[in-house]
């Protein structure tokens, strides 16, 4: 099992926050080992998204259902299929004084062992560089708040 959660405060709306986490197509753009993204299944409420990952010699797809809420601006993130045992993810983005708390929270666990392993030794760094990503992005298409 890997968990990792924070909160961070960024200086942008939440509402563009939540729109960038939403846009699932636009990942491999931005986000480090995202080599792509497919829409299989799209409404206003959810979608349902394959990505491919990739880390040196490994390359993994996998889907997930995406809950999408605009009224709360909470994103909840469900497995469907892959080399996952679980896998969970939730944003939520709160308003604040400079910007946007963002609260982030994510929990897998790999099928594989040697997987998991490896992701385990690479991870709080990975988690580091994947937040920066999304705030690398949204620095680049929105303007900040302060």
């Amino acid at each position: 099992m890997t968990v990792h959660s924070e909160k961070r405060v960024i200086h942008h709306r939440p509402e563009d926050l939540y729109h960038l986490v939403a846009d699932v197509r636009s990942y491999p753009e931005f986000l480090p080992w995202c080599l792509a993204a497919r829409i299989r299944q799209e409404s206003t409420h959810d979608l349902t998204a394959d990505l491919i990952i990739g880390f040196n010699m490994f390359r993994e797809r996998f889907t997930s259902y995406v809950q999408l809420d605009p009224d709360t601006l909470e994103i909840n993130v469900a497995y469907a299929e892959g080399p996952f045992k679980y896998l969970r993810n939730q944003w939520v983005f709160h308003p604040h004084p400079d910007g946007c708390e963002i609260e982030f929270y994510v929990d897998f666990e790999f099928n594989s062992r040697l997987l998991q392993s490896v992701i385990e030794t690479l991870f709080t760094e990975a988690v580091k560089r994947m937040v920066r990503a999304f705030e690398s992005r949204a620095d680049a298409l929105y303007k900040t708040t302060s």
